[in-house]
């Protein structure tokens, strides 16, 4: 029986489960939004970043992670987060908020300015120790995605994808855009081999990437 590439990732077991539920049910505190590499908090603890293209349901993703429903500002106007938001986890993670990128309503020179804090962000930050890319369940990987995968790539930086919006499908519509996302990160050597399904609404794959991110070292 062959084994499907990137796979989804499996339930955690009940210890992972539990690590992940107390690492988010601590304190979650904003800490600094950054428009410049100057700006960045002392690189003193472990810190995963979430990217993702406007509209993907990156604030409402955070929000449902660590449980407060507004920690992360969402926003219908695609680009409004312009800036790197911090959020401490306890005293022993950072959560990053990048800005979203396919800015379909923001100026070229903003979208220029944060391309280059994006890219310097990642490829200078030696605590990162992986970048979640949220894909939407509804439309898989597009162009503009696979320009981040191929930034992150050459900042050899690893990335692990969380599809996002799970619940808006049916299951035959799933597994198509779910396969077009492997054929696509199968062109890139820093994806991590695991897909993460979600739903924020929903509360699905939740725990799982709470998991995730708690067994990170």
């Amino acid at each position: 029986m062959s084994v499907l590439p990137f796979p989804l990732a499996e339930e955690p077991d009940d210890f992972a489960r539990e690590r992940g539920r107390l690492l988010f049910a601590g304190p979650v505190d904003f800490v600094k939004g950054v428009v410049a590499m100057p700006g960045l908090p002392p690189a003193d603890r472990l810190e995963v970043c979430f990217a993702g293209r406007s509209n993907v349901g990156k604030s409402s993703l955070i929000n449902a992670l660590t449980g407060r429903k507004s920690l992360a500002r969402a926003s219908n106007t695609p680009g409004r987060t312009q800036e790197i938001n911090y959020f401490a986890l306890g005293e022993s993670r950072y959560l990053v908020d990048l800005p979203g990128y396919g800015y379909a309503e923001a100026p070229v020179a903003t979208v220029r300015k944060w391309q280059q804090l994006l890219k310097a962000y990642l490829q200078g930050r030696q605590t990162l120790r992986r970048a979640f890319v949220l894909i939407d369940s509804r439309h898989g990987v597009k162009d503009v995605d696979d320009e981040i995968l191929t930034l992150l790539d050459r900042s050899a930086v690893t990335f692990q994808v969380v599809m996002t919006k799970m619940d808006k499908l049916t299951i035959p519509e799933r597994e198509k855009h779910l396969d077009q996302v492997r054929a696509a990160l199968a062109k890139h050597p820093a994806a991590y081999p695991e897909i993460v399904m979600t739903s924020s609404e929903k509360g699905d794959g939740i725990a799982t990437l709470r998991a995730i991110i708690a067994g990170l070292e």
